[in-house]
């Protein structure tokens, strides 16, 4: 039956014709422009350094993020801005905890799951509230964060070791650790601003794109790097970086299949007769995608999972007897990559938090929507179920058995690093989260564009 097909290869124009035809027409080539300006703006922000930093700091901070997984995590969605320790450090992750606290509250809260019901006014008003979120939510991660990175640098409080000129303490150092505070902030939501015009006037969905021109511009220092390791490590080494080339060519190829995986559910519309017109009776379909989650599963449980080991990390110390020194030491070896067991159990954590993590969100996605009701309200019906609740229960059941591909190959892709280093002995810092974003927002931005050239075409043709 055509409603089991996995489609894989939806039809659309060739990515470099659309690229092509895009720069022939000026408003396309305005809006590509745009975007581009957008993200050359967002480079020049990511090297402004926040104030009352330290001049020997950064390369203090360069071994720091080495050692610190959710610093590593971080760094990705800053585009390398943490490691410059700009006024951008904290990219737009902010926002994104807004948007995914926001849609986890929907289906908690009536009055804003009514809200997410009232169109384009509510639209306006629920990305109001989001902004309103992310600011305490990014004063909050400011803290956090540069407190655990100052802690990685400078244990002993020694301030000649420290990231900041001044010592970096809210309660004796108000003004200049608010500063700090205020201006990483104030970059965040400089960020976000450029996203909502990418929206605007450019191609895209701004957000992502700005975290996907990050991630970009950090490929040349991880090619260069990738060469250098090969030549001082001899053949095998030069092997084990095309092994692991090979591997991030394979792993995006896998990317794009999921990505653009789908069941389509056949729909058939009653005909309703009114007066002497005939309404209804067209056939549609359904597509569920085999990763309706994106990558939010993925960046979920990397945070969770590595939330202990930080936090046991600021109280354990090498050598040091005790049992509270013991516990510490347990849950900062567990809960690390290269901990207990070369890190088995923190992959095995990593890749069940990321399957669960895949159902949960799918779930929550696909109940906003309310497919089944908005079928029977206009009409539709799948074939051989009934309306109503067998309805539910049919796409429920459709759901999950598809969302099992996905969840289980994100799982995959959450340990593939330490896979690939294992079995290449090579790691350049291109993390499968970063290949993830990197596809899935190249995959929308292409989808965009070529919406956009097939309005144009379809214009043209009316206006004939």
């Amino acid at each position: 039956m055509a409603s089991s097909v996995i489609v894989a290869h939806p039809e659309g124009i060739p990515m470099l014709q659309a690229v092509l035809r895009a720069i022939q027409l000026p408003d396309l080539r305005r809006r590509i422009l745009f975007t581009l300006g957008m993200l050359m703006i967002f480079r020049l922000i990511a090297h402004i350094p926040v104030p009352n930093i330290s001049p020997n700091a950064l390369d203090q901070l360069q071994s720091a993020l080495a050692n610190n997984q959710l610093a590593q995590l971080l760094n990705i969605f800053a585009g390398g801005a943490l490691q410059n320790f700009s006024v951008a450090a904290m990219g737009v992750y902010p926002y994104i905890t807004a948007s995914i606290i926001m849609q986890l509250l929907q289906p908690l809260i009536p009055a804003l799951q009514e809200l997410s019901k009232e169109g384009e006014q509510g639209r306006i008003k629920m990305n109001r509230y989001q902004m309103w979120l992310t600011i305490p939510l990014a004063y909050l991660q400011a803290y956090g964060q540069t407190q655990t990175l100052e802690y990685s640098v400078n244990p002993t409080g020694d301030l000649t070791m420290s990231l900041f000129r001044s010592p970096f303490n809210i309660a004796t150092n108000f003004l200049p650790t608010f500063t700090i505070l205020t201006t990483m902030v104030a970059g965040t939501m400089l960020l976000v601003w450029l996203g909502e015009q990418i929206n605007e006037r450019g191609i895209g969905q701004g957000i992502s794109v700005i975290i996907f021109g990050g991630i970009v511009s950090r490929l040349p220092g991880i090619f260069v790097q990738g060469w250098q390791v090969s030549q001082a490590g001899g053949l095998s080494t030069f092997i084990g970086v095309v092994g692991f080339l090979i591997i991030a060519l394979v792993t995006i190829v896998g990317m794009v299949l999921v990505q653009e995986g789908q069941r389509r559910i056949p729909v058939q519309y009653a005909k309703r007769v009114r007066g002497n017109k005939v309404y209804g009776g067209q056939s549609s379909n359904i597509p569920l995608k085999v990763n309706m989650a994106g990558m939010i599963p993925l960046i979920f449980a990397q945070s969770i999972i590595i939330f202990p080991g930080i936090i046991a990390s600021w109280f354990y110390r090498p050598g040091a007897e005790g049992i509270g020194n013991a516990i510490a030491g347990f849950f900062y070896t567990t809960f690390n990559p290269t901990g207990q067991g070369g890190g088995v159990i923190y992959m095995i954590l990593l890749f069940l938090l990321t399957v669960g993590f895949t159902y949960f969100y799918t779930i929550v996605l696909f109940s906003q929507q309310d497919i089944p009701d908005s079928l029977q309200r206009n009409g539709g019906f799948i074939p051989g179920i009934r309306p109503g609740k067998k309805t539910e229960e049919y796409l429920g059941r459709v759901l999950n058995r598809i969302t099992l591909v996905g969840a289980l190959f994100l799982g995959l892709v959450a340990i593939l690093p330490f896979l690939t280093q294992s079995i290449t002995g090579v790691q350049l810092g291109l993390g499968s989260t970063a290949l993830l974003i990197v596809v899935g927002v190249a995959i929308d931005t292409m989808r965009q564009l070529e919406s956009q050239l097939l309005m144009r075409d379809y214009e043209g043709f009316l206006t004939r």
